[in-house]
């Protein structure tokens, strides 16, 4: 039986509130204005950002499935703190995903592709002299789901972008201590040369050495253990 248009439309204006919801809960987390470690009911935070209460449960329930709060009985809701463990399995997960992935879509990314690549490589390099993290990280984000989505499968953009997402709740960045946006502008260079080459051993070591770096420095800032980390041996070569 077809849904009636009426309900239909408010399936999706729902959809879109929910959407909007959890937009403003991931950006409220990073910023610092919901703490980690505090509690809010559902309520609060419907009054505070303008919402109904059913969009914004539905959002928690998104961010509670992804291990950034927790449902706690009759008294709401608690922002989970991110541990340097946390950052330790982000970056197990994504050598074990992005690194063969990066090899795939070696051999399958198509011309557009590779020029999306180089657009955000062009902006990246515009916004490392500008000196504008956010924006450049924005675009850092979009350069690894062409290379995601060019793999050809298409679960491990969504799944990737919830474990990044993790570092960010947790406001960690390597920017400004042992490296800056040039820096990670040059790691991303060698990965599109890669790519550009055809070269699929050479793409795959490219981004995994981006990843490796990136977790070490990260981890480094949560005095842990800057190197024989236990994931650091992963997919070798």
């Amino acid at each position: 039986m077809s849904t009636p248009p009426a309900l239909e439309s408010l399936s999706g204006d729902r959809a879109t509130l929910t959407s909007r919801a959890l937009d403003a809960l991931r950006a409220a987390i990073v910023d610092g204005r919901l703490e980690a470690g505090e509690r809010y009911s559902v309520a609060q935070l419907a009054e505070r950002f303008g919402v109904s209460r059913t969009p914004v449960r539905e959002a928690l329930l998104v961010l509670e499935r992804q291990g950034v709060v927790r449902f706690e009985r009759n008294r709401g809701v608690r922002v989970l703190e991110t541990t340097a463990h946390d950052l330790e399995e982000v970056f197990a997960l994504r050598l074990l995903l992005e690194v063969p992935a990066t090899r795939r879509a070696c051999a399958l990314l198509t011309r557009d592709d590779l020029a999306a690549l180089e657009r955000e490589l062009r902006a990246m390099e515009g916004l490392a002299a500008e000196g504008d993290e956010a924006a450049f990280m924005a675009h850092d984000k979009g350069f690894h789901e062409i290379i995601l989505r060019g793999s050809g499968n298409r679960r491990l953009t969504t799944i990737v972008s919830q474990l990044r997402d993790l570092v960010r709740f947790r406001g960690a960045s390597t920017v400004g201590r042992s490296r800056d946006l040039q820096a990670i502008l040059a790691e991303h260079v060698v990965i599109l040369d890669a790519l550009r080459a055809r070269d699929s051993p050479g793409a795959a070591r490219a981004m995994r050495a981006h990843l490796l770096e990136t977790g070490r420095l990260l981890l480094a800032q949560e005095s842990a253990p800057a190197a024989g980390l236990p994931w650091a041996d992963l997919l070798e070569g």
